[in-house]
């Protein structure tokens, strides 16, 4: 995403009201303590001006999972996206890995949604989906409308703008597919291939989508696709992603996956001023050059400096943003139960395990004063909330997505499954200067969704 200086006013009042103190201490994980940090001299975090800091569970790596820290019906909602003729049937769009934001063009705010979707007749979006989805909007309410691609693929689907059937698109000197991005088909999955959590980006006047082909790819790893039109497209491929993914390959994802195939997924884009650098997979990150058609270096990328939980799970969805003159980096970690010696539930963020077992897919958060680093502690920033990103709405708003992950844990019970994989946005609140920490909107420490 785009830093906090990418032109909007930031409204402080219609971000940070709220009242003092701490909420009501409503559903702590059992087992857990918590120690308050220290607010920085001269400090007005909890007296009315900026909401209080939540003290941190103890000891680092438990989950918070209070219910001031869930998308609820008072700080979130569901975006009404355009039905495509596959919808109609569940009366909404599939989505998971939402991605929102909100861009100046023209002098007038364009938001602008897109996710991982699935084909119809599959009921998740592997082995293959059939490509990116964007939709745009005047506000944030909507009304939301398919891209218009008629103009870039008379008679087409509506909407998509990047798919790997568009290879015959190739040109000599101009990819929009590459051979490793192609679909094709083996006795285990049949037809392979598909594109996950793409990002769209408007910077230095042109539309960027970074994305990542999935694991049934012919190779696993995120790529950058050039618009030479509007945000509809038409799309090409950078250069640098003729021949392979951004960053190296290692061993890593599914056994099925070939040796070599695999490279860091998830990628993600962030930009200030001129310059703009790509997120990748295992917390790693690269600039791009000057002409957008390759990250520098190419290989052998440099790391985050952070603080791991001991042991480290496996993370997803590494995400740069800035706000307040400070860098966050959030991450999708899984809030795995267990049991304590006492008999209680344990909620942290393990790596899998016997007697472990997936609860809420979280969004964590650090911060730092450096892009690089070093990043704080990380917090629980949204429950049930990762995998997502975070942007400013045209009033200097600060929103988080969300989409209640299907495939394991609390929205996967067939109870909820239902009310899955939705295109969700959540309110967020930040602590003021002193603690910097943004959390989901928590009851009583600001305005509801209604206002």
């Amino acid at each position: 995403m785009s830093s906090s200086e990418s032109g909007f006013p930031v409204d402080r009042r219609s971000v940070l009201t709220g009242l003092a103190g701490l909420a009501g201490a409503a559903a702590l994980p059992s087992g857990t303590a918590y120690s308050a940090p220290a607010a920085g001299p001269g400090s007005v975090e909890g007296s009315g001006r900026y909401p209080a800091p939540w003290p941190e569970p103890a000891p680092y790596g438990l989950a918070d999972t209070r219910p001031d820290l869930w998308p609820r019906d008072d700080n979130s909602f569901v975006l009404p996206l355009e039905l495509r003729p596959r919808d109609e049937e569940l009366g909404r769009v599939w989505i998971r890995d939402t991605y929102v934001n909100c861009f100046v063009v023209d002098g007038r705010p364009l938001y602008v949604a897109t996710g991982t979707t699935r084909v119809p007749g599959l009921t998740a979006a592997a082995p293959w989906n059939d490509g990116i989805f964007v939709w745009v909007s005047p506000s944030l309410r909507g009304p939301w409308r398919l891209a218009d691609t008629s103009g870039v693929r008379p008679g087409a689907e509506k909407g998509k703008v990047w798919s790997p059937e568009f290879v015959d698109e190739n040109r000599p000197g101009r990819t929009v597919v590459a051979a490793w991005q192609e679909f094709w088909y083996d006795e285990q999955f049949g037809k392979r291939g598909e594109v996950w959590a793409p990002e769209l980006h408007y910077f230095r006047g042109t539309w960027y989508i970074v994305a990542c082909m999935g694991d049934h790819s012919r190779k696993v790893g995120s790529f950058l696709l050039i618009s030479e039109g509007g945000v509809e497209g038409p799309y090409r491929l950078a250069e640098g992603n003729v021949g392979k993914p951004f960053g190296d390959s290692f061993i890593g994802g599914p056994r099925f996956i070939e040796p070599g195939a695999y490279h860091h997924i998830d990628g993600s884009f962030y930009s200030e001023g001129d310059d703009a650098w790509l997120v990748l997979h295992n917390h790693l990150y690269a600039k791009f050059a000057a002409d957008m058609e390759d990250i520098v270096p190419t290989t052998g990328l440099p790391a985050y400096q952070q603080r791991p939980y001991a042991p480290e799970p496996y993370l997803e969805g590494a995400y740069v943003f800035k706000y307040g003159g400070k860098y966050y980096l959030l991450h999708a970690a899984w809030n795995r139960t267990s049991t304590n010696p006492d008999g209680t539930t344990r909620h942290a963020y393990d790596p899998a395990g016997p007697g472990r077992v997936q609860y809420q897919y979280d969004a964590v958060l650090a911060v730092s004063d450096h892009f690089e680093g070093p990043y704080s502690k990380r917090w629980t920033a949204g429950v049930g909330a990762g995998h997502n990103n975070i942007f400013e709405d045209v009033s200097g708003q600060l929103w988080a997505t969300f989409f209640r992950n299907p495939n394991f844990g609390y929205w996967a019970d067939p109870a909820r499954i239902d009310d899955a994989a939705v295109a969700g946005v959540v309110r967020l609140e930040w602590t003021g200067p002193a603690s910097n920490r943004l959390y989901v909107q928590r009851r009583n420490h600001g305005r509801t969704i209604a206002d």
